[in-house]
């Protein structure tokens, strides 16, 4: 890889990081192509970019961001990176469904917005609700509310009802 090219991919990692709501570094050694290929088409599905990338030119373009600083700590070994735009708790299911049926595939660390967590919580984030489970539990309790008015108006109209049925029959 020369210099220029070099440059590109710090330049495309610093954007993709500018980008980013959650960043993943996990530990992909042992893993077969087929299986990288697998976990990559599982990322895909979730709107997450799964890379390979070199861990120097990835901690020039941590350094060059100056933004989740904390995972230049972890850059040793065979790291793959994961970026969301989109749902930041959906790498972490993915990565746990991956690891407990191969036992492969580690969680070295990550950043949730501006939070830090170690490959140790991985369990922890993976049991978080997704987006749009966190959406239909808000709207589910905004609606609640407006259901039981609906309700309180309907048994009003209902023994208002009665009460006209119950005053006809007796003026007959």
């Amino acid at each position: 890889m020369n210099k220029n090219e070099k440059s590109e991919l710090v330049s495309e990692v610093k954007e993709i990081l500018n980008n980013s709501n959650a960043v993943y570094l996990t530990d992909y050694s042992g893993i077969a192509v087929e299986e990288i290929n697998d976990l990559r088409n599982e990322f895909r599905k979730e709107g997450v970019k799964y890379k390979v990338i070199k861990n120097t030119l990835f901690n020039r373009a941590l350094s060059e961001v100056g933004k989740f600083e904390k995972l230049s700590e972890h850059l040793e070994g065979m790291t793959g990176y994961a970026f969301t735009t989109e749902d930041p708790v959906a790498p972490a299911k993915i990565i746990k469904k991956f690891f407990d049926n191969t036992k492969k595939m580690s969680l070295k660390a990550c950043y949730i917005e501006d939070q830090y967590y170690d490959g140790e919580q991985l369990a922890t984030l993976a049991s978080l609700p997704t987006k749009l489970e966190v959406i239909a539990s808000i709207l589910s309790s905004i609606n609640a509310p407006i259901s039981g008015v609906v309700g309180a108006i309907n048994a009003v109209m209902r023994d208002l009802v009665n009460v006209v049925d119950q005053i006809s029959l007796r003026s007959e």
